[in-house]
């Protein structure tokens, strides 16, 4: 199981620093911690392919993100930007010990593992990222293509230029495929998640094997999704918490030991979910009940070209 710690520790007066929000982090197979609720740069902050000058609406965004406390980073070389959120780091000027980064390989069946890394590692600026994850298990085409990218990763694990290495977008099948040969087990599987794609019984082959999980996209039952059978209890429970029907999505993965990526891009809702979300927590019973209604309704956001559209896993 894995255990969820608070976001700092005591300072050697024995008073845990005041001005910084409080995000509870979640302890890794690996022993690495990781703060469970993160800012992402994928989707609406990807760069436009082709764009060589930085972006700077996407620096000025990432760097908000972290003035506002989200010190866990979640980028990829398929965005784009990764030069973008390497200039956000050097310009909030946080500590980088401070700092949780995430990036993904992205077509390992066009470019070298290794190259790609170091690649990605040059354009954020940095010597070392937290986690790399292979962002699909469609970067190759076969099975054994696949676990020979899972053994180049363990490499770079072992390099220590990644602290943790994980997966993205990978169902048990995949996940199964490189269990087979890895040395190093996955830390984390990066999912689309929320109450209208619940993946079946993912969640505890998860568990079983200790890996954990990261959601994007938890917010789609209350913005892509919606109408739908979940509208009414997210507002009736907004309102007992008094609280947004968003910070209801993301509590209701996070209640469940799910790391939670957001990517807005307004300070305001930002601030508002640092501000909102340690204050309260759903019982089990709404936990419960939102995953039942959920079931009610399909609703795949992502990959959709790779996955069939009815299919819940």
């Amino acid at each position: 199981m894995h255990s969820i710690t608070a976001a700092f520790k005591p300072d050697s007066s024995g008073t845990a620093p005041k001005q910084m929000p409080y995000i509870p982090h979640l302890k890794l197979s690996d022993g690495t911690e990781i703060p469970m609720l993160a800012y992402g740069l994928g989707t609406a902050r990807s760069k436009a392919k082709g764009k060589a000058d930085l972006d700077d609406e996407i620096v000025k965004l990432a760097t908000m993100a972290i003035n506002n406390g989200y010190f866990h980073l979640d980028g990829a070389e398929s965005y784009g930007n990764e030069a973008e959120l390497g200039t956000a780091i050097k310009t909030a000027g946080v500590p980088r010990e401070k700092l949780y980064v995430t990036t993904k390989l992205w077509d390992a069946k066009k470019q070298d593992v290794q190259t790609a890394f170091d690649t990605s590692l040059a354009k954020l600026g940095l010597d070392y990222v937290d986690l790399y994850l292979v962002h699909s298990p469609f970067v190759v085409d076969t099975a054994e293509e696949l676990q020979e990218v899972w053994a180049k990763m363990e490499a770079i694990k072992e390099s220590g230029k990644a602290k943790s290495i994980g997966v993205s977008n990978f169902l048990q099948e995949h996940l199964d495929t490189i269990r087979q040969t890895a040395k190093i087990q996955p830390v984390i599987n990066q999912i689309e998640f929320h109450p209208y794609l619940q993946h079946g019984d993912l969640l505890e082959y998860h568990r079983k094997h200790n890996i954990a999980v990261s959601a994007y996209g938890p917010l789609t039952a209350v913005t892509k999704a919606s109408p739908g059978p979940l509208d009414g209890m997210y507002k009736a429970l907004a309102s007992k918490y008094g609280v947004t029907e968003a910070d209801i999505a993301l509590r209701w993965c996070i209640d469940q030991g799910v790391v939670t990526i957001t990517t807005s891009g307004s300070e305001q809702r930002l601030q508002g979910y640092m501000k909102k979300l340690p204050d309260f927590k759903l019982t089990p019973k709404e936990i419960e009940q939102i995953s039942e209604l959920g079931t009610e309704k399909h609703f795949r956001g992502f990959w959709s070209n790779k996955f069939a559209a009815d299919d819940r896993r």
